[in-house]
């Protein structure tokens, strides 16, 4: 992790960092978070660290076990309710194409997002790969016409930033996801709602199946009270 500038919104910041290293897996499932690490690593102080901490412990991002600290929360049941929101998204996305009512603009930003993420090196940064699918799927929700889908899913970004991380980490995957992300788009903006629907609902079951299938195995190496602890916080 990059150290960081001193700048008032440095709560925000080492927050962000945080998210993204819980994303790529530099913190890992079970790791035991200690704040003086984190303070040099970050170059800040333990205060900005831990009242980042404190925010990432509300959203379960991270769980406390006794005296023991902080550790690597897993993701829940989260990809039920964003398969059924994707889909109607695309949904709602496809309808308003027939219908013709999107203005143009807002199909151009959507078709740049998927052409982005094609466009990317296969072995690129695991990051690149965790912006261009938030990119893409933000681009999907306004096109869908209801701001609410939008700001639902918004709170639970560090959530899906980091179901992310755990796919996207493995090179095989990134294409297979930027494969359906095409097909979800094709659909749209044929203006078939039923297609774009079930496409975006399978592709958001199988990376929600995935995520808990490789959330689910401890990291080779990982020190057996560490994964102990996991354990106690594992997928409900």
């Amino acid at each position: 992790m990059r150290p960081l500038r001193p700048q008032p919104a440095l709560i925000d910041q080492v927050y962000e960092r945080l998210v993204e290293a819980i994303a790529d897996r530099t913190l890992v499932p079970g790791q035991r978070i200690r704040q003086e690490e984190l303070g040099v690593l970050l170059g800040v102080s333990r205060q900005p660290i831990s009242h980042a901490l404190q925010l990432l412990k509300s959203q379960k991002l991270v769980e406390e076990h006794g005296k023991r600290g902080l550790i690597v929360s897993r993701i829940r049941e989260l990809y039920e309710v964003r398969s059924a929101i994707d889909g109607l998204a695309a949904r709602l996305a496809a309808q308003r194409i027939a219908a013709r009512s999107i203005d143009p603009q807002s199909l151009r930003v959507a078709q740049r997002t998927l052409t982005a993420g094609l466009a990317l090196r296969p072995n690129a940064p695991v990051l690149a790969f965790i912006q261009a699918d938030v990119a893409f799927h933000t681009a999907l929700y306004r096109l869908s016409g209801n701001r609410a889908i939008e700001e639902t899913v918004a709170g639970q970004w560090p959530h899906l930033k980091r179901s992310m991380g755990a796919v996207l980490g493995d090179l095989e995957q990134r294409p297979v996801i930027w494969a359906e992300h095409e097909e979800i788009l094709k659909f749209v903006l044929t203006g078939d709602p039923d297609a774009a629907e079930n496409a975006a609902c399978h592709h958001t079951d199988r990376a929600g199946a995935e995520t808990a299938r490789r959330l689910s195995q401890f990291p080779s190496g990982e020190k057996r009270d560490a994964a102990n602890d996991t354990a106690a916080s594992g997928l409900r």
